[in-house]
């Protein structure tokens, strides 16, 4: 019996525009790497973003020398796009969040992001914890981020959970569903609303792949 579901937040409950990634890709442009978008979400969706920014240049062959200072022009940079951003919730996520809570089914929020920039996001929305969702960890707040489990391993020891199989993970992107089958969770879900394609999604090796998150409920139905 599933006792908690943790639900990334950009791309999967929470619809910021993709801005995250597009000031992430300005930043690497802005260093120097061509790059596209795409690739930007294939190699960095999902991930803690200094992890991210590692990944990209590892992959394109460049040295690590300044990382920091990417990282801290991508962070005032993105502080500056989220001052003027209007997120809203994704389709059903609101919903979906109530359902879950009132069938004692704990709702719990996961991001790459670190804790001040997931609770901006959050105070647009208008969401608080213990009103609309149980609990959120951030990337900041483990030693490792995804896609290692250390969030998802966080949230069941703050709840008291200790057996994987309990719990579910949905995301939007690759490194979400290796966190949850990394944390044993019984369901690792996909969901196509976000940085990754079906296809893309598929490769994971999800249990199942949703284009919705109405769609949710008759998964744990």
């Amino acid at each position: 019996m599933l006792k908690m579901i943790v639900f990334d937040m950009a791309g999967t409950t929470v619809n910021e525009d993709n801005v995250v990634y597009k000031t992430l890709h300005r930043t690497i442009v802005h260093a120097g790497l061509d790059i596209s978008l795409g690739e930007v979400l294939r190699l960095g969706a999902g991930k803690e973003k200094k992890q991210a920014i590692m990944d990209i240049l590892r992959e394109y062959g460049t040295d690590f020398d300044d990382v920091e200072d990417i990282y801290h022009y991508f962070i005032n940079h993105l502080d500056q796009a989220y001052q003027e951003l209007r997120p809203t919730a994704m389709p059903g996520a609101e919903t979906t969040f109530a359902l879950l809570r009132d069938k004692g089914i704990k709702v719990v929020l996961n991001t790459g992001y670190d804790r001040k920039t997931a609770l901006l996001l959050l105070q647009k929305l208008n969401w608080s914890e213990e009103r609309d969702y149980d609990l959120l960890v951030t990337a900041d707040q483990v030693r490792q981020s995804r896609p290692h489990p250390d969030m998802i391993l966080k949230a069941m020891a703050h709840f008291g959970i200790e057996n994987g199989a309990e719990v579910a993970k949905i995301g939007d992107s690759t490194v979400d569903v290796e966190e949850g089958k990394r944390a044993g969770c019984s369901l690792n879900i996909g969901i196509t609303t976000g940085a990754h394609t079906h296809e893309q999604l598929q490769a994971a090796q999800p249990t199942h792949i949703i284009a919705h998150l109405d769609a949710l409920a008759g998964l744990i139905a």
